[in-house]
This record gives structure tokens, C-alpha cells and sequence, in this order.
């Protein structure tokens, strides 16, 4: 674990390591086991196109923790996220042949508070060229 970034290192605008993460269908049945979150449209593929969807998609949540990770990498320890959250805009389809979806993920320090020494941290995350996450927001605890 790398050390937390002190606050007096950090600018805003300051751009975060990104990170390309790759979501196949196995990761989607762990997540699955893991969360309780066996809705059919994440493995099934009569039931997506049942409900019109072109295939199977990832779990939002699961989009979310994977974003949250080029935070948590920049940061150095998961215990300084303070607060995350996102809106869900576009859902990140996994197709079944081997290679899955390529999700990129970015970040960069949109505002600095002295008094709490935490940084505010907006998150991009792309599929396919698109956006697949709005307001996508962590505040963190700097040193």
C-alpha cells in the first residue's frame, strides 16, 4: 500500500493514474456470489433480450467499485474514501467471447478543502468511447 498523497502535494486539476479494467462474464458471476445480486439480466441472455436489452450487462455496482479504484490506487489506502458516489447513465454490456468489455477509467482533483485536508475527486469512466457514469464524485482524506 503506497502512502496517502499529503495535502500540501496535491493541486486541483491534479490528474490520477488511469486504469483500464476489463469485465468478462466470470467477473460477473463472482460479483454476483459477492453482492446477492443475481438479477437475470447479468447472466442471461433470453432474459436481457427478453426485456430488450442487446445482451448481458454488468452490474452498475460493480462498474462503481471498479471506478472507484483509480481513487483508491491514487490514495493509497481504501480507509480515506470518505464519500462516493455516481449516477448510473449507460450500462456497460459484457459479450461472451473471452475478451468481455474494456472499461477506462480517469480522475482528477476538483477542489482542495484545507480545513477538513480532503480532496474532492471526479471520476470518468468510459465504454465503448461513452460515458457510462454521471457526477461520478469521491471526497478523500489526504495527509
Amino acid at each position: 500500500m503506497s502512502a496517502i498523497p499529503q495535502f500540501e502535494s496535491v493541486s486541483v486539476g491534479d490528474e490520477l493514474a488511469p486504469l483500464t479494467m476489463t469485465v468478462e462474464r466470470a467477473r460477473l458471476v463472482r460479483y454476483a456470489g459477492a453482492s446477492g445480486d443475481f438479477n437475470r439480466i447479468h447472466w442471461s441472455e433470453s432474459t436481457a433480450a427478453a426485456v430488450g436489452l442487446p445482451g448481458i450487462l454488468a452490474h452498475g455496482m460493480l462498474t462503481m467499485a471498479l471506478a472507484g479504484r483509480v481513487v483508491t490506487d491514487w490514495v493509497g489506502d481504501p480507509g480515506a474514501v470518505i464519500e462516493f458516489g455516481t449516477r448510473f447513465t449507460r450500462p456497460v454490456f459484457v459479450p461472451d467471447d473471452g475478451e468481455g468489455a474494456t472499461v477506462e477509467f480517469t480522475g482528477a482533483v476538483r477542489s482542495l478543502d484545507a480545513d477538513t485536508r480532503t480532496a474532492q475527486v471526479d471520476i470518468t469512466a468510459k465504454y465503448n468511447g461513452q460515458a457510462v457514469l454521471g457526477r461520478a464524485r469521491a471526497t478523500v482524506a489526504l495527509s
